[in-house]
């Protein structure tokens, strides 16, 4: 038949075929792994905890463009963009996705997947709040991080309260976006303050307008102190935080290390930096091969306390010896 092919053709063909198809096997590349990273703040804000994400990726032989690509989510502290983001990553099927330090993000990010492998950094107790079966033994697909800082929320508060031990009420500030953190914190905080007899003035804010309604609604409460909640959206206002504070003469309190070190009175809390390497290191190790329900959830246990002195001067305020006494560092 004129449309047909003959035998020596046919033998021909698959002969061809089989040269080729070795060539185009080794011209097909394998899909480098994919983490899908979501931040509760900016792209400005994170350059440098980011860095020791990719640190802790390269420790384990992970190198961005080389052999992992990373797919950036920013939620630049607009916590009501967490199911889109999330649904995009799971939809994208990414190898792991890495919640950076957004404790809600977590929870739900465990609600959107049962196959992807999650790595969470929280300040909560993972297992308390029902992110993982236990620390040793996480089940599912999700370990991480804790930098426990509810746990050291009523210290915070403490030490605060030995700054200003006149106060008779402390103002506390929390971010409502993020529920599943700011309610076990809260009741932290209170705590404390009961034990040490002062007024807790609670103060809510999710934006950089509502920040400067808190601190007008703290002088109107005549709040002799405040303690900042440990809320990662609250470093990407650390500028606005400062200024105010200076501004309204308050001695504030924070829970990351960084926002002593750029202008904030005090701070005691875990190394942001240290719990970002280690989400890094975390998904090297599922790349290569092991899974996250053997991976025990880390505790960051190491707390560090940063005083800075050049600001104190400025608020006309001493700290206690034996307060300087237990500081790490000591900005003079």
């Amino acid at each position: 038949m004129a449309f047909g092919i003959g035998r020596r053709e046919l033998i021909a063909g698959l002969g061809s075929a089989a040269l080729a198809w070795p060539n185009a096997a080794r011209a097909q590349k394998p899909a480098l792994p994919v983490v899908g990273y979501l931040s509760g703040t900016s792209p400005d804000d994170s350059i440098g905890i980011v860095a020791d994400f990719r640190r802790g990726l390269a420790e384990t032989g992970y190198v961005e463009g080389r052999n992992v690509a990373i797919e950036y989510r920013w939620l630049e502290g607009r916590y009501d963009r967490i199911p889109t983001m999330l649904g995009d990553l799971v939809e994208n099927r990414v190898t792991v996705i890495a919640v950076a330090h957004v404790t809600t993000a977590a929870v739900a990010a465990k609600s959107a997947t049962r196959t992807i492998p999650i790595v969470f950094a929280v300040g909560s107790d993972p297992v308390a709040i029902g992110l993982v079966a236990s620390l040793n033994r996480p089940g599912g697909n999700l370990t991480g991080i804790s930098l426990q800082q509810t746990a050291a929320a009523a210290q915070r508060l403490e030490l605060l309260h030995q700054v200003k031990p006149a106060a008779r009420s402390i103002a506390f500030l929390v971010n409502p976006s993020n529920p599943s953190f700011a309610e076990v914190e809260t009741k932290e905080v209170q705590s404390a303050a009961n034990a040490l007899g002062v007024d807790l003035v609670l103060l809510n804010a999710s934006n950089a307008s509502e920040i400067e309604v808190a601190f007008s609604t703290l002088v109107q409460r005549q709040a002799g102190a405040l303690l900042i909640g440990g809320d990662i959206f609250f470093i990407s206002r650390t500028d606005q935080l400062v200024a105010l504070a200076a501004r309204h003469a308050v001695p504030v309190m924070y829970t990351y290390i960084e926002q002593a070190r750029v202008g904030g009175l005090i701070a005691y809390g875990a190394n942001l930096g240290e719990s970002e390497r280690l989400i890094g290191v975390y998904c090297g190790r599922i790349f290569n091969g092991e899974k996250p329900s053997d991976l025990p959830v880390q505790l960051l246990t190491k707390v560090e306390l940063v005083i800075s002195l050049k600001t104190a001067k400025a608020l006309d305020l001493t700290f206690p010896m034996t307060l300087l006494g237990r500081a790490d560092e000591v900005i003079e």
